[in-house]
């Protein structure tokens, strides 16, 4: 039976897809040697990446430092750019100050907050709800809207610059309680394991999917079901933290991401689609696990140098946590965290700096002290 018989697919591009077809979908759609074998690949490397992250003790490290990468990946598949400076800085000034400045950190930034907002949320909830989805909405966007209105003709155009640029390739469901009843259905979905027994990488990829078809904000549904990815494998217990680098591998593999979206819509390509997000779960897995590993060998080998180099620094492995949760470290972090005096934490910067362990940056008349191993292993 072919794809097409097996899922109702999108038949007018230009007409919002009222009959977007409800969850959950055929299993003949995902029951395939081909997506088993991929699943398995990707369960056991996420199981690798959580079995390492309990194990750390402060988990500062990856709360401040893998989350930021996720948020710049998935900022720039919206063609959000900044550079590693710009967002290291910005985030520095903010953990300190409480401000973000306008422009691109400031929109990366709020994708961080989104990101852990939204896990702390569900924290305190038996599920998934309108209300979740809409606060990572509004949290993004910083706005106070809501689902799109019955009038909003939000379209989706070809990417690029090639000659078929600009035109509609899909244009999401609207009207009077549309968008609530797709959402409605989505959200049952993902709550009612009983019915809906599917395993949860399988049905992160089916609800990614329908999420972005539903489309029920005017902006921002991208990173919003981005964030919903890595809330979803934290709600169902495959992480314990949402630490998972996934939007490397969307940005990595653009219009692969795109042309499997409107594989399904256009074609009912459900074996494509699903095969590309495990895949993105097994390559991030990977990649995340690695930057652990290396980030976790890099402060323990600065601690050691600087035991064995200066017996005088005081609570070095307090100093060497600190320089590890961020890139750039301030005087502001040591004194918030009562680890130094004011004084105190400005020598102990300026010694590691002659050291060589830290780079000392002079910006808009501020001090910044830069770990160059942490830097380096996140921007890899």
């Amino acid at each position: 039976m072919t794809s097409e018989i097996l899922y109702k697919v999108n038949p007018d591009r230009q007409k919002p897809w009222n009959e977007l077809p409800l969850l959950p979908i055929s299993e003949e759609l995902y029951k395939t040697v081909e997506v088993y074998e991929q699943l398995g690949q990707a369960k056991a490397a996420l199981g690798k990446l959580q079995g390492r992250s309990i194990a750390i003790p402060n988990q500062g490290l990856l709360i401040n430092t893998i989350s930021l990468q996720e948020a710049k990946a998935s900022s720039a598949i919206e063609n959000i750019f900044t550079t590693d400076d710009e967002l290291y800085k910005e985030y520095s000034e903010q953990s300190t100050d409480s401000e973000i400045q306008a422009g691109a950190p400031k929109e990366i930034l709020r994708y961080r907050e989104a990101l852990w907002s939204g896990y702390s949320y569900l924290k305190n909830t038996s599920g998934f709800t309108q209300d979740y989805f809409t606060n990572i909405f509004q949290e993004i966007k910083q706005t106070t809207d809501g689902l799109r209105e019955d009038f909003n003709d939000t379209v989706i155009r070809q990417r690029g610059s090639e000659g078929n640029a600009g035109q509609v390739i899909y244009t999401p469901p609207r009207g009077k309680g549309v968008i609530e009843a797709k959402l409605t259905n989505l959200i049952d979905f993902l709550n009612n394991d009983t019915e809906y027994h599917i395993d949860h990488l399988l049905k992160m990829a089916i609800a990614h999917y329908q999420f972005e078809s539903i489309h029920p904000f005017r902006d921002g549904n991208g990173r919003t079901g981005r964030v919903f990815n890595i809330h979803y494998l934290t709600k169902k217990g495959l992480l314990d933290l949402p630490i998972l680098f996934l939007s490397r591998y969307i940005i990595d593999n653009k219009e692969e991401y795109y042309s499997g979206l409107m594989g399904v819509s256009q074609r009912g390509d459900w074996k494509n689609w699903l095969l590309y997000m495990l895949r993105a779960v097994e390559s991030t897995s990977n990649i995340t696990y690695t930057k652990i590993n290396a980030i976790l060998l890099a402060k323990e080998t600065i601690l050691n140098h600087i035991i064995s180099e200066d017996k005088k620094i005081r609570k070095p492995e307090k100093l060497v946590e600190m320089i590890f949760t961020q890139p750039i470290t301030k005087v502001k972090h040591l004194t918030n965290a009562k680890i130094y005096s004011t004084i105190t934490a400005r020598d102990t910067l300026n010694k590691l700096s002659e050291m060589h362990v830290l780079e000392r940056k002079t910006m808009e008349g501020h001090h910044y002290y830069l770990n160059h191993e942490l830097y380096k292993i996140l921007s890899d």
